[in-house]
Order: structure tokens, then C-alpha cells, then sequence
């Protein structure tokens, strides 16, 4: 096993830095809000962390190894189907809707206790010994590590729904027209009523547009999906495009939030870059704002000249020491010209 994941109380910190936890040597530790404590063993590369917490909500995405056929036959399907609701079951996921494509996958999850990393090991590695086992082979079935992107609330988990729901349109798959047909996916589940324990919209169809959870409900939800499977070009507008990239979907203030809560994360190897730059920018941005507030100073203010001011030289310096802003952020986010410029402010100073 190439990572252990243990949850601890806050009480547990003392006995966890001393040395060793059941053989493995922290690495990292993170115990805000209940959040899960990654270790590895001693000498092994870290990889990936998932930030976990009671509630939290996920675009969750992985591919077939080698963007192999996943799902190439009805068997393999309905096997992944079979296990995704036993995983819903065993680990008391909400789960919010699904689509397989040929190659990959797409969950909108509600993990109302922070289960998602065991959960989803157990979901892959289950789907992987079964479907070797029937296909006589051996080996890896999906693609590496899968994607989870937090999500804001249930205002932002109905468009994540809607985008996992029209990716068979996306696909030139099925017509818009014929959006509930495709049958791998959870929408006809719901339109028929014929959705398993565990499958649930109430939420997140109340958040889109209001509609309740019955048959009327879903006949405007599918006229909703049909009207915007037509028209493209409203995607963007809708706020459905580039929901499978990045780490988090929400609002500014949400994301810079959640970065600052979880900035130690930027410090793990394997993030992607453009992961680490936002969690460390939100970082940044919140201490400027905290430092503002302390200095009785307003955004506004950043924009004055001179440009050189003490008290935005002192600013900076500050946030600097706490966070370990680059000089390049500081000096455009207050105003300080060029990063030269401040790089001489701080020396003078």
C-alpha cells in the first residue's frame, strides 16, 4: 500500500509528531475541521492530497488507463454502476448525478462524512479486481490519480450537474432533443423515478431554477437541459464551461477562503502548478485583506500616489513575512509599480 490516510482528533497531535503513527512517518499534518491526515511512509514521493470535510461537495473525473475504453460494453457499464451504488451506500455518499462516456467518468458527490479518498480507493479498486477477474487480465484500469474539484454549494453543484448531464450532447452522442435517453447516465434514472438509494436532486434542482423534485419538476429541468444543449453558445453565459479544470468551483471569496484554510497544501509535490499558484494567491489575498482591516485602510487607498507610500511599503513587508508573497503579487496588488521598485522600497526601508 503506497499511502495510508488516518483521521485524528486535535487531541492527537502530540502523539502523532512523536516519531511514528502504526509505522508510517508524517508527512504533513492538517487538523482543521475535521479534515483528513495524509502520511506517507518513510522515503516515498508524496502525491496528490484531497481536502475532506463533513459536507463538502466534488466534480469527481478519472479516465481508462492509456484513455482506454473504460465502459466499451454494457457489462463493464452496468458493473461500474453496480459498484458506484454500493460505494454510495457503504461510504453514505449523496450522490448527485453521474455520467460514463466511453473513456471516462464524471460524479457529482456529497460526502456528508470527509470519506471521499477511502471511498474512492474502495469504488476503483473494487471496479478494477472485478472487471480483471471477468477479463482474465491484471494491471491498473483508470488513469493514475482521479480529479476531485471542490464545490462552493448547491448553487454551483446544479451547474456542475448540468454539465455532466450534457456531456453526451457535448459528445455528438445523442441530440439534445434526446438528452434523457442516454443511458448511462443519472438523468433518466430521475425522469423516470427509477433512481437508487442514495441518488438524490432536491437540492440542487431548488438551487438551479427552483423546481421541486417531481414529475413537473423534471419536465422543466429536461426542457432546461434540451434548451441549453441546443444553444452552445449560452454555456459560458451559464456558467458551464471549464467545470473539469482547476481544484475548486465557487465564488471568489469561497475559493480564497478555502486557500487560505488549506494553503499548507501548496507545499505537497503534486499538485498541479496552477493548483498551488491559486491556493497560494488566495493565501495572499486573504492576509492582505486581514492587514488592511488593521491598518483602518481600504482597496481604494492601494490605487493613490505616490505610488511609494510608507504604509504600503510597510504592508507589504508584512504580508511578505507571513505568507511569502512574491514581490512581483505585492507589488501589483498594492499599487507599488514595478517589482523592482518595491524589491528597492523593502531594501531602503
Amino acid at each position: 500500500m503506497n499511502q495510508e490516510v488516518l483521521s485524528f482528533e486535535k487531541d492527537d497531535f502530540e502523539r502523532v509528531m512523536k516519531g511514528t503513527t502504526n509505522g508510517v512517518r508524517p508527512l504533513f499534518v492538517d487538523f482543521s475541521s475535521c479534515s483528513v491526515l495524509r502520511v506517507f511512509r518513510e522515503g516515498e514521493v508524496a502525491r496528490k492530497l484531497r481536502i475532506q470535510y463533513p459536507g463538502a461537495l466534488y466534480h469527481v473525473i478519472n479516465r481508462g488507463n492509456y484513455r482506454r475504453d473504460l465502459f466499451e460494453n454494457v457489462g463493464t457499464a452496468e458493473a461500474f454502476l453496480n459498484a458506484l451504488f454500493e460505494a454510495t451506500a457503504k461510504f453514505t455518499w449523496n450522490l448527485h448525478a453521474f455520467t460514463l462516456m466511453r473513456n471516462h467518468f464524471h460524479l457529482a458527490l456529497e460526502t456528508p462524512e470527509p470519506t471521499l479518498v477511502e471511498g474512492m480507493h474502495w469504488l476503483q479498486s473494487t471496479m478494477a479486481t472485478r472487471f480483471n477477474r471477468y477479463r482474465g487480465e491484471s494491471g491498473h484500469l483508470f488513469q493514475g490519480r482521479y480529479k476531485s474539484i471542490l464545490v462552493e454549494d448547491f448553487s454551483a453543484l446544479g451547474r456542475v450537474v448540468d454539465y455532466i448531464h450534457l456531456n453526451p450532447v457535448r459528445a455528438k452522442i445523442v441530440f439534445a432533443e434526446q438528452v434523457t435517453s442516454y443511458r448511462w447516465s443519472s438523468l433518466p434514472r430521475f425522469v423516470r423515478g427509477t433512481k437508487p438509494i442514495g441518488l438524490t436532486a432536491s437540492e440542487w434542482l431548488r438551487a438551479r431554477g427552483g423546481w421541486e423534485e417531481d414529475a413537473l419538476g423534471w419536465k422543466a429541468y429536461e426542457a432546461h437541459l434540451v434548451e441549453l444543449g441546443k444553444n452552445e453558445s449560452r454555456w459560458e453565459q451559464e456558467g458551464l464551461v471549464g467545470l473539469s479544470k482547476g481544484w475548486a468551483i465557487g465564488t471568489a471569496g469561497w475559493r480564497r477562503a478555502i486557500a487560505e484554510k488549506h494553503a499548507q497544501l501548496a507545499l505537497n509535490p503534486g499538485l498541479d502548478f496552477d493548483e498551488v499558484q491559486e491556493l497560494r494567491h488566495g493565501l495572499w489575498a486573504s492576509s492582505l485583506a486581514r492587514n488592511l482591516a488593521i491598518a483602518k485602510k481600504t482597496r481604494v487607498e492601494l490605487d493613490t500616489r505616490p505610488r511609494k507610500q510608507r504604509w504600503k511599503v510597510e504592508l507589504a513587508r508584512t504580508i511578505r513575512n507571513e505568507t511569502g508573497a512574491s514581490i512581483g503579487w505585492l507589488a501589483s496588488n498594492l499599487g507599488l509599480g514595478k517589482p523592482a521598485s518595491l524589491r528597492s522600497y523593502l531594501a531602503r526601508s
